[in-house]
């Protein structure tokens, strides 16, 4: 597995909402938003439900990651999807970091993996909570 989910209701832009919120607890910030649904529409023509893509980024973490091996960018920042389902509901979908960093086989990215993934996991757990 190389991510992790919950399903939550309510509207899409309040989800997108929460999510960026619970994010900012964990000391994350979003670096880029990428808005799937219009760049579909507007590069193909397609109508597409709502799907975005946060690109999440906890500097201290990021930090100690490029220290450890300036490559790692190729795996940052740490993804997180939203995207509207067919019955209305939305997932909101988490990259592991420990699964990703894991790739490096790197003692100390490994561990600093694991650290990120628990914070990503107190934000879905956060989700969760907020919705009911």
């Amino acid at each position: 597995m190389y991510g992790f989910h919950i399903n939550t209701s309510g509207a899409f832009d309040e989800v997108v909402s929460r999510v960026t919120e619970e994010l900012k607890k964990e000391g994350f910030g979003v670096l880029s938003d990428i808005d799937v649904q219009a760049t579909l529409k507007a590069k193909l023509g397609i109508d597409h439900r709502p799907y975005r893509i946060l690109g999440a980024c906890n500097p201290p973490y990021a930090h100690q990651a490029l220290e450890k091996d300036p490559d790692i960018g190729l795996l940052l920042p740490c993804n997180v999807v939203v995207r509207e389902e067919d019955d209305g509901n939305v997932t909101v979908a988490f990259m592991d970091p420990a699964a990703v960093l894991g790739l490096v086989r790197l003692p100390e990215l490994e561990t600093l993996g694991g650290e990120v993934k628990a914070k990503l996991e107190r934000v879905r757990d956060g989700l969760v909570s907020a919705s009911g």
